[in-house]
């Protein structure tokens, strides 16, 4: 699998990472493993995960099979911190919490250090370059090789980005930024993605098939052993089955009858393939469906199918978010 760089650092990454949003929770120890030797053995490096996922249970089974199934050496681990289980303060991004939950993390992954770690989201409780202190602590300690961000609006990530470049050989440079972004989400183009391409910092799409949807599972129907009929993750996938989103997903499946691909492979080589994006990280229930994602290696959109499925999904710009000289 091709390699990219992550931002403007010289952290290698494969260019599709391996989620593990349901690891613990609906992926058991049998298909984790599955998961993870199938995309090793494919070339990925990337793994992507949080201290919240499964309640802790999605790292400790990461943790319990680097070394037993593929070498830590070959993996770049990241992981998040910095959400919490209060329905009064959803996020706590403070130097405390961060750094308490950074250590918790290495003991449940059973490694020293995590290759990127990342504050899962803004927290407006806290100062941020209090926030981007305990970043510093992490790299300085040797417990993170590089730092990053999620869920971080365009002027977050821009003030964020900055402060941290301010301070060359003091502060460590935001490597990442990860944020939702497929066909069905492209609000990440108005304003983050401009900054991040500005200073340097990678853009890691979360949900880049739509939640699910732009695989084309439910053009007809719910399957019935989809995301959309559980009752837990039904309300997840909901906002992407308007009309809208059918008109984008009938593009996709009409581009790829004319390639002879999946929707799945033309949707995820969209989002790859787009400025300032490093990789994409694809979640799956089993090996079965994370193979079908990872053939997406051998496939490059002509431009004449990426500018169709530009304008079929092309979101509204308008002041200011637009170019000025086009108003």
């Amino acid at each position: 699998m091709e390699q990219r760089h992550l931002g403007r650092t010289g952290l290698r990454v494969s260019r599709i990472g391996l989620g593990t949003l349901t690891w613990g929770r609906d992926t058991d120890e049998h298909d984790a493993a599955d998961q993870l030797k199938a995309f090793w053995e494919a070339g990925g490096t990337l793994v992507d995960t949080a201290d919240v996922y499964g309640g802790g249970d999605a790292e400790y089974l990461l943790g319990q099979l680097v070394e037993r199934l593929v070498p830590r050496r070959d993996l770049v681990i990241a992981t998040k911190a910095g959400s919490v289980p209060d329905p009064d303060r959803r996020f706590d991004s403070s130097r405390g919490h961060l750094l308490t939950a950074l250590d918790a993390s290495l003991e449940r992954l059973g490694t020293d250090y995590v290759d990127l770690w990342q504050v899962h989201a803004f927290d407006p409780g806290t100062p941020l370059e209090e926030t981007l202190q305990a970043l510093d602590i992490a790299v300085s300690s040797g417990r993170a090789r590089y730092a990053g961000v999620s869920n971080f609006c365009g002027w977050q990530l821009a003030k964020a980005a900055t402060w941290q470049l301010a301070a060359p050989g003091v502060r460590t440079r935001l490597a990442s930024t990860q944020m939702e972004y497929s066909l069905l989400k492209r609000g990440v183009e108005r304003e983050v993605l401009p900054a991040a391409l500005d200073l340097g910092v990678g853009l890691l799409p979360s949900s880049p098939l739509g939640r699910g949807v732009l695989t084309g599972k439910y053009r007809t129907a719910t399957p019935v052993d989809s995301r959309g009929a559980s009752e837990q993750m039904a309300p997840f996938v909901e906002p992407y089955l308007d009309e809208a989103a059918r008109l984008i997903v009938d593009a996709v499946a009409t581009a790829a009858d004319g390639l002879a691909a999946t929707p799945l492979e033309v949707a995820l080589a969209w989002v790859r393939d787009r400025p300032g994006v490093v990789a994409p990280i694809v979640g799956a229930r089993n090996a079965q469906q994370l193979t079908a994602a990872l053939s997406v290696e051998a496939l490059s959109l002509p431009d004449e199918i990426c500018q169709a499925l530009d304008d079929v999904s092309a979101p509204v710009h308008r002041y200011p978010d637009q170019d000025w000289s086009t108003l």
